[in-house]
């Protein structure tokens, strides 16, 4: 059980920072000179190349991080 416990809540912290991550990626796309939102995509850049993370889970965080990038900048692309 706790075991479990400590999976979901690496998971809940996990899908937070991917949450949290669109809207500061996308608010810095349009408006590049926004320091706001490019210290909270540092900050969660950071995160996903952390030991901590690395801690939380087996999943590659640069890799992620890149395929979310990839994604939102699909979503940009006319």
């Amino acid at each position: 059980m706790c075991e479990e416990g400590f999976h979901n809540l690496a998971k809940a912290i996990i899908l937070q920072a991917i949450k949290d991550f669109k809207p500061a990626y996308m608010r810095l796309k349009r408006k590049p000179d926004d320091k706001a939102a490019a210290a909270r995509v540092k900050e969660i850049t950071e995160f996903f190349c952390s030991d901590y993370f690395c801690l939380l889970t087996d999943v590659d965080g640069p890799t992620l991080l890149k395929k979310l990038i990839d994604k939102y900048d699909k979503e940009v692309m006319p």
